[in-house]
C-alpha cells in the first residue's frame, strides 16, 4: 500500500509537470511569435535583414517541436495514473486531465523519531519477526538436551452389550508419567543446535542489511530534498533575471540599439530557465514523496523544518 501510494503521488507530480511545462512552452510561442512579426515589419520598412527573420523562425519552429513531446509525456502520465487507480486509459476527470500545478512540497519536513518511524517499515518487521522466530527455534532445539516429563491417562468401558454402559464394573482407567530423553543422540541434537545458531546469526545479518539499506534509502532522500530545494531556489532567481534580460533586448532591438541575437539569446535562456524551475519544482514533489516512502508511511510524525532536522543529524 505504502509503494502504491507513492506511485500514485509521483505519477500525479510527474503529469502536472508535463502540463506546466507545456503551459511554459505555449506563453513562449506567443512571445516568441509577437517578436517574430516584429522582426518581419522591421524587414519590410527596411530596419532589418532578412537573416532575422529566418532566425526568428527557426527559433519558433524549435520550440514548436517541444509541444508535441510534452502533449505526449501528459497522455502517458495520465494513462499511468488511470492504471494505477484501477480505471481504463482516458478515464480520468477533467479536473485531472486539465492544466493545473505541481504541488508544492512544504517548507517543514515531517519525519519523526528515526528509530520508530524505521520500525514501521514493512521489511524492516519482516526482518525482525524472521530473527525472532529463528531465535526461538534455539531454544526448541536445546530443549532436546533434557529430559521430558509428561503425564498421560485414558478412561474408557469394557462392555459386551449396551445395558453394560451403566455397569461401573465395567470402567477401565489408566494414568502415570511418561519420560523421554534423548540420551543417545547428544551429538545430533548438539549438531542441530549449532545448525540452528548459524541459522540465527544469518537472521540476524539479514536484519542489519535491511536496516542499513533502510537508513540509506532516508539519508539519500534528505539529501536530495535539502540540495532539490537549494537548486529551485537558484532556478527561481535565474528565470527572474532572464526575464528582465529578455524583455530589455527586445526593448533594445525595437528601438535599434541592439541586434536580434542578443533578443534571441535571451529568448531561449527564459524558456530553458522556466522549464528547468518546473522540473526542479517536480523533483522537490517526488524527493518528498520517496522520503515518506522510505520511512514507511502511515504515521503521526512531529513536524520539524528541513534544515533544522538536517543539523540535528
Amino acid at each position: 500500500m505504502v509503494t502504491l501510494a507513492a506511485e500514485v503521488g509521483s505519477s500525479y507530480v510527474a503529469l502536472r509537470a508535463f502540463q506546466a511545462r507545456l503551459a511554459v512552452a505555449r506563453e513562449n510561442l506567443k512571445t516568441q511569435e509577437d517578436t517574430r512579426d516584429l522582426v518581419y515589419w522591421r524587414v519590410r520598412a527596411g530596419l532589418a535583414s532578412q537573416l532575422d527573420l529566418e532566425r526568428a523562425d527557426y527559433q519558433l519552429a524549435g520550440t514548436r517541436a517541444e509541444v508535441p513531446v510534452l502533449e505526449s509525456g501528459i497522455q502517458s502520465s495520465l494513462n499511468r495514473l488511470a492504471v494505477l487507480l484501477g480505471q481504463a486509459p482516458g478515464t480520468l476527470p477533467e479536473a485531472v486531465s486539465g492544466p493545473g500545478e505541481v504541488p508544492a512540497a512544504p517548507e517543514a519536513v515531517a519525519v519523526g523519531i528515526p528509530a520508530e518511524t524505521l520500525a514501521r517499515r514493512p521489511d524492516v518487521r519482516r526482518a525482525e519477526r524472521l530473527l525472532a522466530a529463528q531465535t526461538a527455534r534455539v531454544g526448541v532445539a536445546e530443549a532436546d538436551l533434557y529430559p521430558r516429563l509428561a503425564f498421560s491417562g485414558s478412561i474408557g468401558l469394557d462392555v459386551l452389550s449396551a445395558g453394560g454402559l451403566l455397569d461401573s464394573g465395567n470402567t477401565r482407567s489408566s494414568f502415570g508419567p511418561r519420560l523421554s530423553w534423548n540420551l543417545f543422540n547428544g551429538g545430533a541434537v548438539r549438531a542441530g543446535i549449532r545448525a540452528e545458531d548459524a541459522l540465527v546469526e544469518q537472521a540476524l545479518a539479514a536484519w542489519r542489511g535491511t536496516v542499513l539499506n533502510a537508513l540509506r534509502e532516508v539519508e539519500d532522500a534528505l539529501v536530495s530534498l535539502a540540495k532539490d530545494r537549494d537548486r529551485l531556489g537558484y532556478l527561481a532567481q535565474a528565470e527572474q533575471s532572464a526575464q528582465a534580460a529578455a524583455r530589455l533586448a527586445l526593448d533594445g532591438y525595437s528601438s535599434g540599439l541592439s541586434d536580434f541575437q542578443a533578443v534571441l539569446d535571451a529568448q531561449q535562456a527564459l524558456l530553458s530557465f522556466q522549464d528547468r524551475r518546473v522540473q526542479g519544482s517536480s523533483a522537490l514533489s517526488t524527493d518528498l514523496i520517496t522520503l515518506y516512502k522510505a520511512l514507511g508511511g502511515g504515521w503521526t510524525p512531529e513536524t520539524v523544518p528541513l534544515e533544522e532536522d538536517r543539523l540535528a543529524r
